[in-house]
């Protein structure tokens, strides 16, 4: 057995790494980053069977790399272990679905608990993209906010006043976020995640850690042979990939 640890505080990625030792001897760490691509790139590299991602990591979360590994390995992902300093609030999310979670600081006694699960059974992809819809969701209702009517959003040197039915999607783009219509780009300082909660949740919809789409400005959803999603929209020529992790919104389309 083969794992990668994920985790930006070296000594409690070292941590772990000692107590993992004294519990599984059998499980080689192969390898360790600290931060969210390095991980990425660990994983593809190395394809663990286990992967201890820290929720909170620089560059990506460990719910957005969980997510970007389900996309891009399907039914390779390894077994997945979240190592959390999360509330508990945000815990019950994770007792819906098989993946387990550590929470900081990892005990001897909860991380015993958590590798005879793993031996069992370890949850295969699908229990992973159920589990993260729920904790994003949960994530997602702690702190309800009024929702957004009107952008002001940079277009070269103007500030523009778009009414958000307008927009077809937002995208984001290093310290920014797209704001694309059927007429053209504008930029916002919002993050995506930020502005995910500022939206009406009945006419706009998460379909990738990058992407937040217009429900009304879709037109249809295409499969392809590797049952990957992507969007057609009404006003717009280019399509939009979805993450497997939101594809069943689009199941009956």
């Amino acid at each position: 057995m083969r794992a990668v640890i994920a985790e930006d505080e070296p000594l409690l990625a070292q941590q772990l790494k000692t107590l993992l030792g004294r519990a599984w001897p059998e499980l080689s760490v192969v390898a360790m980053a600290g931060n969210g691509p390095a991980a990425l790139e660990a994983i593809e590299r190395e394809q663990p069977d286990v992967a201890f991602l820290d929720i909170r990591m620089p560059g990506m979360s460990g719910l957005e790399l969980a997510e970007e590994l389900a996309d891009r390995l399907g039914e390779r992902v390894p077994a997945i272990v979240f190592v959390t300093a999360y509330d508990e609030f945000a815990l019950k999310a994770f007792d819906l679905a098989a993946v387990d979670y550590l929470l900081k600081p990892v005990t001897e006694e909860r991380l015993t608990r958590c590798i005879e699960r793993l031996k069992q059974k370890p949850p295969g992809v699908d229990a992973l993209v159920l589990q993260l819809r729920q904790v994003l969701k949960a994530e997602a209702s702690k702190n309800p906010v009024e929702p957004l009517r009107i952008l002001r959003a940079g277009i070269g040197d103007t500030v523009k006043m778009i009414p958000i039915e307008e927009v077809c999607y937002f995208q984001a783009s290093d310290k920014y976020t797209g704001v694309v219509t059927r007429d053209g780009e504008a930029l916002i300082r919002i993050p995506l995640k930020e502005l995910l909660a500022q939206l009406p949740p009945e006419r706009f919809a998460q379909i990738h850690r990058g992407t937040i789409v217009n429900l009304g400005e879709v037109a249809a959803a295409v499969r392809d042979d590797a049952g990957r999603v992507s969007l057609k929209l009404r006003n717009r020529k280019e399509t939009l990939p979805v993450s497997r992790l939101y594809a069943d919104q689009f199941r009956q389309m």
